[in-house]
């Protein structure tokens, strides 16, 4: 005679006890608590921008003002503010770059793929140098 689904099996919850529920609040609780610890990010102070991978120029993030950069399909304009910047416009079809709006964490990117240029902030991340990603 073949039991059904379940019968005979002791829902999992029942077995866990008082000390195994304070357990996982406190792992929830450390797991949460980790994340603004740990987070990389930090305070940008400028933007690079590249066309071809080559650095085309570094600009402060504390003076308004907007950058033009020739790619290969025609100009991207670069909009900087105090402490953010983003891609103002792109002549690309799909504008993910115009899209990504105000970049204001240190590594964050804006790429402008069909023409070639990035836009990256760079500052403080208080990691010293750490690695944000590796690649083997």
């Amino acid at each position: 005679m073949a039991q059904a689904a379940g019968e005979g099996h002791a829902p999992w919850r029942t077995l866990l006890k008082a000390g195994d529920w304070a357990l996982l609040l406190m792992a929830a609780l450390l797991v949460a608590a980790s994340y603004p610890l740990l987070w990389r990010g930090g305070v940008a102070d400028r933007a690079i921008v590249k066309r071809d991978g080559q650095l085309v120029t570094e600009l402060a993030l504390n003076t308004p003002r907007k950058y033009e950069v020739v790619g290969a399909i025609g100009t991207t304009v670069i909009e900087v503010q105090p402490g953010r910047a983003r891609v103002l416009s792109d002549p690309g079809p799909r504008q993910y770059c115009v899209q990504q709006g105000w970049l204001t964490r240190a590594n964050a990117v804006a790429i402008c793929a069909p023409n070639h240029v990035t836009l990256q902030l760079s500052g403080r991340s208080g990691q010293n140098g750490a690695y944000d990603t590796l690649n083997y």
